[in-house]
């Protein structure tokens, strides 16, 4: 794909068989769309067929040749289906016909808005009428209004104001997205001798480079493939960009393993479901279909894939696919659903969820109508997180949520870790459910205050014990206090809530001890006369109320900051015995005070046996 800056599209020829759509493609292009000698024989063409030409600009157009023929509508979809715009083909002698009507729902139901209306074979006919008419079945449609054009290619009448219009049409294309993931839908496979596989396709957006590794996903599953070598327009090039023809020839990879329907993606960046929830868009207009009057089963069209879908009406205009086997879709994606045994199309769908919930309760069908019917057709950070409550944040990447809408999460505090995100309002319900387990297993075991951090992950239903932290910082930066801390690997409640009434009789008693003599640590007759043994010792550490500093000693919390804010007027350099003094304490405290301080890094014992601040 040229990368010079200039225009460069892919349009689709739709219309009736025999219209003169190939004729069309092979008088601008100078080249033969019909690849096969029966499509030539038989003068229709019956597979998808490829051509480009150079427009005045210096832009080019590549033209996916389409068959009109009804038989062959499945694959007329499989080349429309990636296209950004069209080429409606009407011939002036013959005017509308069926598969006129039938290739603009399939370009309405897909959601193309755009390309031209080009009447063929002016020169049999007054082209006027055909053109009048054709306006008048295309009213209602996102085609109404497309420029049209008369032209003739036996006689070149009307070919140069063709090339213009083109040149228009490419102009006016939104340009595609180079840092895309790339979803390139095979619509062909074949095998050259001497350089293996090669796959054909229209990249609509993304780049792809030779040596990328890709993911190649069947109806037999995902498998990693290479990329050896890649053509477009013709030529081979070292990168392609979308949207562009372009020609995968894919390493060590045999031809039986991979047919139409497959799809080439970026590796990692793709969610497959074989279950999703839509909007089903009359082909007229955008307003709803009833999929409640749909057969059973129909088949869903995308890009070049055709899966049988199984139809479950959920109200309105909304429904549930399950297809017979997983694709690659994203939110707002559009497809178009087609009954095969009448031969037409059924509706144009847009995805509104590829991770739907389960439908088990009596009236849950109704409930997700309505929640369907609040929902947009594009993927936001905020609706998606609020919907699921509880996400991977590369899924959300993967359901097509814009990453810049990520990051304003999380600038906004959004609780996360360990790559998932919470809500923030589930977050404050989460919150509270843990305190509730948290107060439960207290009112059991108030001796051993607090849940250790898998057991709260557990209470609450957290994927990863990691958010735990993050929902309680979220619970405290948006008030009111919970209540609870993660200390040491649990959490508790604050302030030694819920301990039993003798023990907290006995700790205030202590804290008053300890308020007047800070590193006085009573003996161990003072604690059992005051009612608390080991046991009691270590529940008033774990809530956080007591400072342990060996077994036995204990402070109140801070005392080591307070010991060091002392130890800190003794000069550069003190004894164990003068930091004793200073502090007031027995060398029982003295000692193992000293420990602590050097194990957290605030002292350094000398070389002399003194003692400094670190």
């Amino acid at each position: 794909m040229p990368t010079d800056g200039r225009r460069h599209a892919v349009v689709a020829t739709a219309g009736h068989v025999d219209h003169g759509k190939s004729t069309l493609v092979r008088a601008l292009t100078g080249m033969e769309p019909d690849r096969w000698a029966e499509e030539r024989r038989r003068g229709m063409t019956i597979d998808l067929g490829f051509a480009w030409t150079e427009l005045p600009s210096g832009g080019t157009v590549a033209f996916v040749d389409v068959p009109g023929h009804e038989r062959f509508v499945t694959t007329m979809l499989a080349g429309v289906g990636p296209v950004p715009a069209a080429l409606l083909v009407v011939a002036a002698d013959e005017g509308w016909m069926p598969q006129s009507a039938e290739h603009v729902d399939a370009l309405a139901a897909l959601g193309v808005r755009d390309g031209l209306l080009v009447i063929t074979r002016s020169d049999l006919m007054e082209p006027e009428l055909a053109r009048d008419e054709a306006r008048a079945h295309l009213a209602g449609t996102p085609l109404a209004d497309v420029p049209a054009v008369c032209v003739s290619a036996t006689t070149g009448t009307g070919m140069d104001a063709l090339r213009a219009a083109l040149d228009d049409l490419v102009a006016r294309l939104p340009g595609p997205d180079a840092g895309a993931d790339v979803r390139l839908w095979v619509d062909r496979a074949f095998t050259i001798r001497g350089a293996g596989t090669v796959v054909t396709g229209t990249l609509g957006a993304g780049r792809i480079r030779v040596d990328d590794e890709l993911e190649l996903a069947s109806a037999e599953g995902t498998r990693r493939v290479a990329v050896r070598g890649l053509q477009s327009l013709g030529a081979p090039v070292d990168e392609a960009r979308g949207v562009a023809r372009v020609a995968v020839n894919l390493r060590g990879l045999p031809k039986d393993a991979v047919a139409r329907g497959d799809v080439l993606l970026g590796p990692g960046a793709w969610l497959t479901t074989d279950l999703v929830d839509v909007r089903c868009h009359g082909l007229r207009t955008d307003t709803g279909a009833e999929p409640a009057a749909f057969p059973e089963e129909l088949t869903l069209h995308i890009g070049a894939a055709a899966v049988v879908a199984r139809v479950r009406p959920l109200g309105g205009d909304t429904a549930r696919l399950r297809l017979r086997h997983p694709l690659p879709l994203r939110i707002g994606d559009r497809a178009v659903l087609r009954d095969p045994g009448r031969r037409e199309v059924a509706a144009g769908v847009t995805v509104l969820d590829v991770r739907p919930p389960p439908l088990r309760r009596r009236g849950a069908a109704a409930r997700r109508a309505a929640e369907l019917t609040e929902m947009a057709s594009v993927a936001s950070a905020v609706g998606e997180l609020a919907r699921r409550g509880i996400a991977r944040r590369a899924d959300l990447v993967a359901m097509g949520v814009p990453l810049e809408e990520l990051d304003a999460l999380a600038h906004a505090g959004t609780p996360a870790a360990a790559g998932w995100l919470v809500d923030p309002a589930l977050a404050v319900q989460l919150t509270a459910r843990l305190a509730a387990a948290v107060a439960e297993h207290d009112a059991a075991d108030p001796l051993d205050p607090g849940l250790p951090t898998e057991a709260a992950r557990r209470a609450v239903g957290l994927p990863e014990p990691r958010l735990v932290e993050a929902v309680l910082r979220h619970a405290a930066r948006v008030g009111p206090d919970p209540g609870l801390a993660l200390r040491d690997g649990r959490v508790t409640r604050s302030a030694g809530a819920g301990l039993p009434a003798a023990v907290r009789a006995g700790l205030d008693v202590l804290r008053a001890d300890l308020e007047r003599a800070p590193f006085a640590a009573p003996e161990a007759g003072r604690l059992a006369e005051l009612g608390l043994g080991p046991r009691q010792l270590g529940s008033l550490v774990k809530a956080g109320e007591l400072l342990r500093v060996a077994d036995g000693v204990v402070l109140l919390p801070g005392a080591d900051a307070r010991a060091v804010e002392v130890l800190s007027g003794l000069g550069p350099e003190f004894t164990l015995s003068a930091a004793r003094q200073a502090l007031g304490t027995s060398r029982r405290v003295a000692v193992p005070l000293l420990e602590l301080l050097a194990r957290t890094g605030r002292t350094v014992r000398t070389a002399e046996g003194t003692h400094r601040l670190a």
